[in-house]
């Protein structure tokens, strides 16, 4: 249909194609992820965004939203692109214990903010990913163990609807949209704030402790111990590397919301294993949560899955070593359990399986998405897996069915139909099939 007459009603700066910028604004994050929007919108503030929604309802097209692009799957193809990086306020109550969060901010900005109190949110393992998108995906965070999924922390939303009203959604207010929008993916409505409770942070011990791949079996050991009385303030991944033109490595990444002194207690069988040739662990400002992981910072093209496991995961993590791992980068296991496996207001629900396992790699030359896809699925074959994921692990193509159950898809999809009757808002995944 065009898009003419869209600068018209907004402030941002609109981007069509053949504009210089267009290509690298329409760019997700993930570049191997191909997205191409009939138009981009670099919104200014929220009004611009619910003038975007009017006009996009008004000629029958759709709007897609997106801070950074970090879960992107190419639904945006064919849609007016909404860049929300403008929308940056963070407003933290310390009284409260909230923050009041723009849709275009990430996590380091919001972890920034709370610190100067000694406070924090539920963030995942990197500072840039975009505190809106993760949380509409349920939000699994480092913390997770000990306060739940980021939704679940979740006091308001403020909102662009289909029909481009601005409002603030609670749990009183609208039960129904505020559910949907508390992991349920934001097919809804278009975020242009959240505001959620902060934490309190008595201290944070935290790092990593590297070997060679040659002693996974015993750091698969040491890390199972730990894991099995761990309490609900210590966090645990292990996750083997494969860094072209070196030798393979094994590391355990760790974060204890408390003091060093009981967290080193509590990780001494890493010291047993022997043989490090790297270790982190200490203690961290709240900050610098990001360097446990040292998740990519630059746009970076990559596949991946996820699975949840159901079973113990030392044998599977040492067979992993054992071999070859290309043409992946890596094979990341995650400690669940604590309050994640408790009760949730979330569409997703309680997360009860013990380990979250997650495996990546950037399909290089010809062939090398097919060798990628190849080598994980081989990866998990006879792997015990419980068959669903989380929304945010999710991939492309992948049916919702495996993050909702029938029942919970049902509302999702009823509540979509009342709220969005011609489909003016896109998300990464549609809970419509």
């Amino acid at each position: 249909m065009g898009v003419r007459g869209l600068d018209a009603v907004v402030r941002g700066r609109v981007l069509t194609g053949g504009d210089a910028g267009f290509e690298a604004a329409s760019r997700p994050w993930n570049l191997a992820v191909e997205q191409k929007p009939e138009a981009v919108v670099e919104v200014a503030d929220a009004g611009d965004v619910a003038a975007v929604v009017r006009w996009a309802g008004e000629r029958g097209l759709s709007v897609a939203a997106q801070t950074t692009g970090h879960g992107a799957t190419g639904s945006a193809s064919g849609a007016v692109l909404v860049r929300t990086a403008a929308l940056g306020g963070v407003e933290v109550d310390p009284a409260a214990r909230t923050v009041r969060v723009g849709a275009g901010v990430s996590w380091g900005r919001v972890q920034e903010a709370a610190a100067v109190y000694g406070l924090t949110g539920l963030p995942g393992s990197s500072p840039g990913v975009g505190v809106a998108g993760y949380t509409l995906g349920g939000g699994l965070s480092w913390f997770g163990r000990r306060h739940g999924w980021a939704a679940d922390a979740v006091r308001a939303w403020e909102v662009v609807c289909a029909d481009g009203e601005r409002v603030r959604v609670t749990a009183e207010s609208d039960a129904d949209l505020f559910w949907a929008l508390c992991g349920g993916g934001g097919e809804v409505a278009v975020v242009a704030a959240v505001e959620l409770e902060l934490f309190p942070a008595p201290g944070l011990f935290a790092g990593s402790v590297v070997w060679p791949a040659g002693r996974a079996a015993q750091v698969a050991a040491a890390y199972e111990e730990i894991a099995a009385d761990a309490p609900e303030e210590l966090a645990l991944w292990w996750s083997l590397h494969r860094f072209p033109g070196a030798e393979p490595l094994v590391s355990v990444q760790a974060a204890f919301l408390g003091g060093a002194g009981r967290a080193r207690a509590l990780l001494a069988p890493l010291a047993s294993v022997g043989g490090s040739v790297r270790d982190t662990l200490g203690e961290l400002a709240l900050t610098e949560l990001g360097s446990v992981s040292g998740d990519p910072v630059d746009p970076t093209p990559g596949l991946a899955r996820t699975e949840l496991l159901t079973g113990p995961v030392g044998e599977w993590s040492a067979a992993l070593a054992a071999e070859p791992l290309d043409p992946l980068f890596g094979v990341q296991v995650r400690q669940l359990g604590g309050a994640l496996a408790g009760p949730s207001g979330t569409p997703f629900g309680s997360l009860s399986e013990p380990f979250y396992a997650y495996a990546f790699g950037a399909p290089v030359g010809p062939g090398g998405e097919g060798a990628v896809r190849g080598r994980l699925e081989r990866l998990f074959a006879g792997v015990a897996v419980s068959g669903r994921k989380p929304l945010t692990a999710l991939g492309a193509g992948e049916p919702v069915g495996r993050v909702f159950s029938p029942r919970v898809l049902e509302r999702l999809g009823r509540i979509k139909r009342e709220r969005d009757p011609h489909g003016v808002v896109r998300a990464a995944h549609s809970v419509l099939g």
